[in-house]
């Protein structure tokens, strides 16, 4: 007898909206989500968000944070996996610290992201124009060159820059270093 069977509809609609597998076969519904925390601009408070995902076994993607046009308040973006259940734990908790002024999961919403990529490919002679076509498509710009490095600098929505990385690999990648995204969520101005 599959479980489906001997849950309730309410069981069934509860395991739904947090994620969780219905049926014994199927997996929690997981993916990324990224959480825009608005904290007061203060010694600690980067520290307070990444203790409390350390303490609960939060995993971090990534996290970046910034100063905001009040110098008083600064925008943090952290990027994360899990479930629907794990988020809505995650936010609530964040909700809680001591310093923290809002949060949201733009992850539903209509949002604008980008991330900065900067990354260092060793070339040869018959490799160069290949990786310059390849930075050309995705409208990279080359920051460093030496006679047999190539530095570039990418910024874009994550897929970009995920797919530039794949294009580099069939070269040879010498390092990465990625600054995490940051995302803005889009709002319609009444006219």
């Amino acid at each position: 007898m599959s479980a489906s069977l001997v849950l309730t509809p309410q069981q069934i609609k509860r395991k739904k909206a947090a994620g969780e597998p219905i049926e014994p076969n199927e997996g929690e519904l997981i993916r990324q989500h990224t959480i825009m925390v608005l904290v007061e601009n203060s010694i600690g408070s980067l520290i307070r968000v990444v203790n409390m995902f350390a303490a609960r076994g939060f995993n971090v993607d990534s996290i970046t944070v910034g100063p905001t046009a009040d110098e008083t308040i600064s925008r943090m973006h952290v990027v994360t996996t899990g479930n629907e259940r794990i988020i809505a734990q995650i936010l609530r908790q964040l909700s809680r610290l001591v310093d923290t002024i809002e949060v949201s999961d733009l992850t539903e919403t209509n949002y604008v992201e980008r991330e900065l990529c900067l990354i260092k490919v060793r070339y040869d002679a018959r490799s160069r124009a290949e990786i310059m076509d390849v930075n050309t498509v995705f409208r990279g710009k080359v920051v460093d060159i030496t006679p047999r490095t190539f530095t570039f600098e990418l910024t874009g929505p994550t897929p970009k820059i995920d797919a530039f990385i794949d294009m580099m690999r069939n070269h040879n990648i010498l390092e990465v270093a990625r600054s995490g995204r940051v995302a803005m969520q889009r709002h319609q101005i009444p006219s």
